[in-house]
């Protein structure tokens, strides 16, 4: 068959640079080189600070390589790093947008988890959980707690009482988070953000928060809305919701869907039933 040649041309753009479409960039959080320059010392599994592209001035991210995760009784080994990218797309699915983007990738240590680093190095973020002494005004917390501090001195541990720390403990419920302690939940510029879900999506009940100031309470009819919303988009085709199913095992993916259900069906928050540890340790 005959082969159509393109005209000859000059080697420069047809048009000028101010007209000229932009190239099309990549994705530093999946392909930008990761460049360790720190590691979290107190974090469970292997956690690094790492900059993406240039060692000196690329943006933040943490990396937790599958070779890094501490085995645990009751969690498959090395699903960790997917589990949390699996609760940032039931996140991104039900419109909570809480969890900084978090992708599956190759790094320095092999295949993990990155995912985009909140705020800055030398600042840290504000928590949505206090420590408060007993007898002192607690408003604009709910108390969860009593407890003694460092001291010996007895406090009250609370949350913030605010309608975007409730609708975490709905999303909490959701991924049946095993570990929501108080420093993976806090604020940077006013905004919301939620880290450390590798230990989600577990068949069996295993929620244990610090967010259980609303326990038995009806929920807000927007998160029901919000709940129904994801149940469809879950069992629906996607893109999200399939990628969401290829990193549980079937039985982690029913039970997800039933915890939806159950949810919209009390239309209540959960609360402990003393048949699990409720609270993480350490809960700050």
């Amino acid at each position: 068959m005959p082969l159509l040649r393109g005209a000859a041309r000059r080697d420069r753009a047809h048009l000028p640079p101010g007209e000229r479409l932009p190239a099309l960039s990549e994705d530093p959080l999946t392909t930008a080189e990761l460049h360790v320059i720190g590691q979290l010392t107190d974090a469970s599994n292997a956690t690094w600070l790492t900059r993406l592209g240039d060692p000196e001035r690329g943006p933040l991210a943490v990396y937790k390589p599958v070779a890094g995760e501490r085995p645990l009784w009751d969690f498959p080994d090395g699903t960790l790093a997917a589990r949390e990218r699996a609760a940032y797309l039931v996140s991104e699915l039900g419109g909570w947008h809480v969890i900084p983007r978090t992708v599956l990738r190759d790094g320095p240590a092999g295949p993990g988890m990155v995912q985009e680093w909140i705020g800055s190095i030398e600042s840290e973020n504000e928590g949505v959980i206090h420590l408060i002494r007993i007898g002192s005004d607690p408003a604009g917390l709910r108390p969860v707690l009593r407890a003694t501090d460092d001291r010996g001195m007895p406090v009250l541990l609370a949350h913030e009482d605010t309608a975007d720390v409730r609708s975490l403990a709905v999303l909490d419920a959701v991924l049946n988070n095993t570990d929501r302690k108080g420093a993976h939940a806090f604020r940077c510029a006013g905004q919301l953000y939620a880290v450390d879900h590798g230990v989600t999506f577990h068949h069996e009940p295993k929620l244990r928060t610090v967010l259980w100031g609303w326990g038995g309470k009806r929920l807000p009819e927007n998160e029901i809305q919000r709940l129904r919303s994801l149940l469809i988009a879950l069992v629906e085709p996607g893109e999200q919701a399939e990628e969401i199913r290829s990193h549980l095992t079937v039985r982690e993916h029913e039970a997800l869907l039933a915890r939806v259900d159950h949810l919209i069906g009390t239309g209540r928050h959960p609360r402990p039933d003393g048949e699990w540890h409720a609270i993480p340790w350490p809960p700050i």
